[in-house]
């Protein structure tokens, strides 16, 4: 039975359902129909069907049942990206236990605050050395409650071949038990805590029903259709509320493939591997993209440099007047296709040749890349949402987009902005509260509405505007109210600037951390004969300074005198995630840096209150 992109029949509407009842539904319709992949020897030979994945779901739930895990008791799923992630989670959702993720690049302080806050009862992790940094907590599980996906010794105690055996084993002697166990679970019985990874403060733990994320895809469903002839390369963590929903819930209840990235050092390998007709990502990959063509590009003869150029603006130029929805001049409709055959198919080509379209979220996306993307061919929806919502509140559609916003809000929730310009929504998708937070959950849901903490605004078309976050909003000493967040896209629209953090708070004037690209730094470098310097000492010198302070105004046209940068520091390397500075979907945590950065930051204020006025800046190298 073939699904079609305008929804599944009538008879399988499932708001007062579970998540277990979509899958084993699918499985009845899909049956053979191969849904995951993973690589086996660096080839995607590896796949399970659509039975086999549900008789796994099955044999994994009686296992952790014949453990003694029941309804509500909490189970956490320590472990990258595979098709075993989905067996534990969807094996545990059929017992109506709660699933707690765990990043699998988690500090050992995050995994102690999740394993004691949640109360988790047992866990799956990805191989022998995540159990190891689960074992001195294995006093807080039930007997025998760690099971690992990738052992040494498969067959051991602790592997998780083992449990599927012993849960086999189990369903066969306790005919019917699966299926009440399933038939228990009511839609408003939580599905998921998860702990957010967010910029500020200790994690909280979010609590999700099966509503709630039943409610988030049908409602995605209605802005971006889906279908069993799709595929989909998943290698953002499923640990987070954007992949688990976007990549995964969504995708699957609409009968779309998933195959699984080797890790995210292979993800550009597995695209043109899999060639997948869907990818999602956060906007630090499209990014990296970005700029890997135009570095390939740079590289090129100068003849062949000259007709990516010419491609480019034919691209462009075409691309913005099918935006405008204007008619396309047939010298204009050749010369774009002429374009795309000679130069611009390539990119496409190296995504695999199949891609329909790109997902986008968990941080806002540069509206020049989305138009480079779309001018090529490859369309970018940018959507946006927040954990607490499960994820998507609002999302850009195939038919019904405008690049700088993050789309109109989907169909069956309710959104509107306060009057301090904070975006508020209510509906079925909004979480249940923080887990054992009180006093946090008071403090965002108000009479009916949660309060995101962001500030955005509609446009008359009905679009979203995200302009920044509450908490982020720069006050300086002259009292004016700076968005940050404004200026920083600015400046990334310049793919000279990699990661820009502006700064000024409580003080007279805006300055900025910038992480250049090390590649169009050493491009500048090797014009100017400076090999001979580090690339440190390329950062300190006066003509490359200089030469960024332009790139850095020229993106600054148009702002307030008060919103422009005044001053920056130049860092030599990105920040990251594994050093803290970054969330798991590449957000920036402001706070962390500027701590981080405070003395380099005290210093060039000190420093550029007497040296503004002569246009020097004074970087510093990390």
């Amino acid at each position: 039975m073939a699904v079609k992109r305008n929804g599944f029949p009538p008879d399988t509407v499932e708001e007062n359902g579970n998540l277990p009842k979509v899958f084993l539904n699918r499985a009845s319709i899909f049956a053979d129909k191969k849904a995951l992949f993973y690589k086996v020897h660096g080839h995607y030979t590896g796949y399970y069907t659509w039975r086999e994945w549900i008789t796994r779901v099955r044999d994994t739930a009686m296992a952790i049942h014949s453990l003694g895990i029941r309804k509500s008791d909490h189970v956490g799923i320590f472990s990258e990206n595979c098709p075993e992630w989905t067996f534990a989670d969807l094996g545990c959702l059929c017992l109506g236990a709660v699933v707690v993720p765990i990043y699998p690049n988690s500090s050992e302080e995050d995994i102690r605050h999740i394993i004691e806050h949640a109360r988790i009862k047992a866990v799956f992790v990805a191989n022998d050395a995540q159990y190891q940094k689960i074992l001195p907590y294995q006093s807080m599980f039930l007997p025998g409650g760690i099971s690992v996906f990738s052992s040494k010794e498969p067959k051991g105690d602790h592997a998780f071949l083992s449990w599927l055996d012993k849960g086999r084993q189990y369903g066969l002697n306790h005919t019917g038990l699966f299926e009440q166990c399933v038939a228990h679970v009511g839609p408003d019985d939580l599905a998921t805590i998860i702990y957010t990874s967010g910029t500020t403060g200790t994690p909280k733990g979010v609590m999700l029903t099966h509503r709630n994320l039943i409610a988030n895809y049908q409602g995605s469903f209605q802005r971006i259709q889906i279908d069993e002839t799709d595929s989909v390369l998943s290698f953002l963590p499923l640990s987070h509320s954007f992949e688990r929903l976007a990549g995964y819930y969504f995708q699957a209840a609409y009968g779309v493939s998933i195959a699984y990235a080797e890790n995210m050092t292979t993800v550009a390998e597995d695209i043109k591997k899999v060639r997948p007709t869907i990818v999602i990502a956060v906007p630090r990959f499209y990014e990296k993209m970005y700029v890997r063509i135009h570095e390939e590009a740079a590289k090129a003869p100068k003849w062949k440099r000259r007709i990516f150029e010419w491609a480019k603006r034919i691209a462009m130029r075409t691309a913005q007047m099918r935006i405008r929805k204007q008619q396309v001049p047939l010298r204009f409709f050749l010369l774009d296709l002429l374009a795309k055959c000679l130069i611009l198919h390539r990119i496409k080509d190296a995504l695999g040749g199949r891609i329909r379209f790109f997902v986008s979220g968990g941080a806002p996306l540069s509206k020049a890349m989305a138009n480079f993307f779309y001018a090529i061919g490859v369309m970018i929806l940018e959507g946006y949402g927040l954990t607490e919502t499960a994820p998507v509140i609002a999302v850009n559609a195939l038919d019904d987009f405008k690049f700088g916003t993050v789309g109109k809000v989907i169909p069956n929730i309710r959104a509107k902005i306060a009057e301090d310009g904070e975006i508020l929504t209510a509906g079925p998708c909004v979480m249940k509260g923080y887990f054992n937070d009180p006093e946090a959950t008071a403090g965002c849901l108000k009479e009916g509405w949660f309060h995101t903490g962001d500030i955005g605004h509609f446009d008359e078309d009905g679009f979203l505007h995200i302009t920044d976050r509450k908490k982020d909003i720069i006050v300086t000493a002259g009292g004016k109210n700076i968005s940050p967040q404004k200026i920083e896209n600015s400046i990334l629209q310049d793919n000279l600037f990699s990661q820009v953090v502006v700064l000024g708070d409580k003080r007279p004037y805006l300055c900025a951390l910038i992480v250049p690209h090390k590649e169009a730094v050493l491009q500048f470098a090797s014009q100017h004969e400076w090999a001979n310097l580090s690339y440190e000492e390329m950062l300190r010198h006066p003509v490359l300074n200089q030469w960024i302070r332009e790139r850095l105004e020229a993106k600054m046209e148009g702002l307030a005198n008060y919103e422009t940068v005044k001053a920056f520091i130049l860092l030599a390397r990105e920040f990251s995630q594994g050093s803290g500075e970054m969330t798991p979907t590449q957000k920036i945590k402001r706070r962390v840096v500027m701590k981080e950065y405070q003395k380099e930051i005290d210093d060039l204020y000190c420093k550029t209150d007497q040296e503004w006025f002569n246009r020097k800046t004074v970087p510093v190298p990390r």
